[in-house]
């Protein structure tokens, strides 16, 4: 595995607008380095959405980065998924936060102070979080499965980051397939279905694997597992173009 995924920005960011409008930041002042935010998003359950914020976080982790993970799912997947770590022994590789809460675009940019990365879990059908997350956030990645009823659902979604951009415009999306079955047509299908909304569609697929779902039963990684394998190289590809399109 490669390291020196990406590198952040040295320079202050400018306050989005709508930060500013509440007194949260002052847009007139230099701000001191702030880490990148990326949150991972879908209205639609049971897409991996807990799955990709993990194993994106760890990987930006383990090239070197200070990175918080933000469990904004009432469900708490993610905060499950350190507790099994712990238990299981493995080494802790970034902070989590339980923050399931609408205000979360005025709480994050001072976490965001402290890290290289944040990477924000959020929860389906609750579209107020969702919000307040896209709000905060720097790139919005959409975890779409191959099928059409997915497709068909990322179109709220698409919605949601349409009316975060009136305050925030700025904000960047991607769609991100994932849970691809290996050796099907669907995921083409899917691609060129995304080829109609207005986002864009990112190179990197994850594949639906034993491996994603043995590690989320012990809390481990699939690059852990197996650092040479599919999974691990198919994250670490999505984590480099995740870099990519911050820059």
């Amino acid at each position: 595995m490669s390291s020196g995924i990406c590198e952040t920005e040295k320079s202050g960011r400018q306050a989005d607008r709508f930060a500013a409008s509440l007194g949260v930041l002052d847009a007139g002042l230099d701000e001191p380095r702030s880490g990148k935010v990326i949150a991972v998003l879908n209205q639609k359950g049971g897409v991996g959405k807990t799955t990709l914020a993990t194993h994106l976080a760890a990987e930006l982790a383990l090239d070197g980065r200070r990175v918080v993970l933000i469990d904004a799912d009432p469900q708490g997947s993610a905060s499950d998924w350190a507790q099994r770590r712990a238990e299981n022994g493995h080494n802790r590789l970034y902070g989590i936060f339980g923050l399931a809460r609408e205000s979360l675009h005025v709480e994050i940019p001072d976490i965001a102070l402290a890290a290289d990365f944040v990477v924000i879990d959020g929860p389906p059908r609750v579209a107020s979080i969702a919000r307040s997350a896209m709000l905060a956030a720097d790139l919005a990645l959409v975890p779409v499965q191959p099928s059409a009823y997915d497709v068909w659902a990322s179109q709220e979604m698409v919605k949601l980051i349409e009316e975060a951009r009136i305050y925030k415009p700025q904000l960047r999306a991607a769609f991100v397939v994932n849970r691809r079955v290996v050796g099907t047509v669907i995921g083409r299908e899917a691609r060129a279905a995304l080829a109609d909304q207005p986002l864009p569609t990112l190179a990197a697929e994850v594949s639906q694997r034993i491996a994603f779902a043995d590690s989320v039963a012990a809390g481990s990684l699939v690059r852990e597992r197996d650092a040479d394998g599919s999974a691990a190289r198919e994250i670490a590809r999505l984590a480099a173009q995740v870099c990519e399109a911050l820059r």
